[in-house]
């Protein structure tokens, strides 16, 4: 039974060595930026428990031939959300119709996307918790806790013990639709992390950018209660008690909220990983789905499209760092035109 892990960039190599270690047959198929980077390091494995897993770049089976596909009986998707329809075509002219193929991805829309190229496949989507961020000479560091979480679908059950070998348990669904959402809430904080240009623990303990999240979440959860989806608990913390909790002052927030603190002190967004790498990043699948969505619903989103806005002045070399008062004021002005103002004021 071999698993492909197609577009192995941090999260990819991550969980494909995982199961390369645990004794699984895989090939990552990925970019050749990233193939020469492992030939020249190879890859180590290392974890917020002390795990370190060291592999040298020979061992690892790499290609960026996408007709490997037909080999895969379990294909991972690990592409970025634009690349998805791509990746879909990519999936359909090579894979076998027989091979599984579980999106970790981010966002909400990625499944949806794959089952409509992929007729007639097994689509299962799937949530990734925990954060890599690649490091110098080849390390691939996983900065925070958590679990697989994947739909409950049949053809998942034979794949459980490999993943569970490689430290990997994939815990089964049955409304996914509100574990993504749940874990969309969350991943508002990519920007807020990548604009703060802090390690995830720094950030996070600086109310000026818990109160930045807090307005994106809380709007966010007014949009979806009025599209009457109930977004699943995927941390800690129950998603409408987030807001309060974040506005909490410091010392208060480690006394009631210390184990969202409890994070690697390496550890790092992967939007703040893409700007930092000068590339696109994911926000319209983020905090831009989350925008869509009021749209649909006739309504509006404002601080997150302002969020949107800055990502996008970011991505273009502008203002990629801001104090979290700076910020928290930005996404609270009336206009995206105050928002251009304040930031080159």
């Amino acid at each position: 039974m071999k698993i492909v892990v197609f577009g192995a960039g941090s999260i990819g190599v991550y969980v494909g060595c995982s199961l390369l270690e645990a004794g699984a047959d895989v090939l990552l198929v990925g970019r050749a930026r990233m193939g020469e980077r492992i030939a020249k390091h190879g890859v180590v494995l290392t974890d917020q428990l002390g795990r370190r897993t060291e592999f040298d770049g020979g061992s690892i089976p790499w290609c960026e031939d996408p007709g490997r596909l037909a080999e895969a009986d379990l294909i991972l998707v690990t592409v970025k959300s634009a690349d998805t329809a791509a990746a879909a075509d990519a999936i359909h002219a090579y894979a076998r119709p027989s091979a599984l193929v579980l999106s970790l991805q981010n966002g909400v829309g990625n499944v949806a996307t794959l089952r409509g190229r992929l007729k007639g496949m097994v689509v299962a989507g799937g949530m990734v918790p925990f954060n890599v961020v690649q490091m110098e000479d080849g390390r691939f560091h996983r900065g925070t806790e958590g679990e697989l979480m994947v739909e409950a679908l049949p053809a998942i059950g034979q794949w459980q013990a490999v993943f569970e070998k490689a430290h990997l348990p994939l815990v089964e669904c049955a409304d996914f639709a509100s574990v993504q959402w749940g874990k969309l809430l969350l991943n508002l904080n990519n920007p807020v992390n990548a604009l703060s240009g802090l390690p995830l623990k720094a950030e996070l303990s600086q109310r000026a950018y818990r109160r930045s999240l807090a307005l994106l979440i809380e709007e966010a959860l007014d949009v979806l209660q009025a599209a009457d989806i109930a977004p699943a608990k995927v941390a800690r913390v129950a998603p409408g008690l987030l807001p309060r909790i974040l506005r909490l002052p410091d010392w208060l927030f480690k006394r009631v909220a210390g184990a969202m603190l409890r994070i690697d002190p390496e550890a790092r967004s992967s939007m703040w990983e893409d700007l930092q790498a000068g590339r696109r990043t994911e926000i319209d699948y983020l905090n831009g789905a989350v925008v869509s969505l009021a749209r649909s619903l006739g309504r509006k989103a404002p601080a997150n499209e302002r969020v949107v806005e800055l990502i996008r002045r970011a991505e273009s070399g502008k203002g990629k760092e801001l104090d979290g008062a700076v910020l928290y004021h930005l996404l609270s002005t009336p206009s995206l035109a105050g928002v251009v103002a304040g930031i080159k004021a």
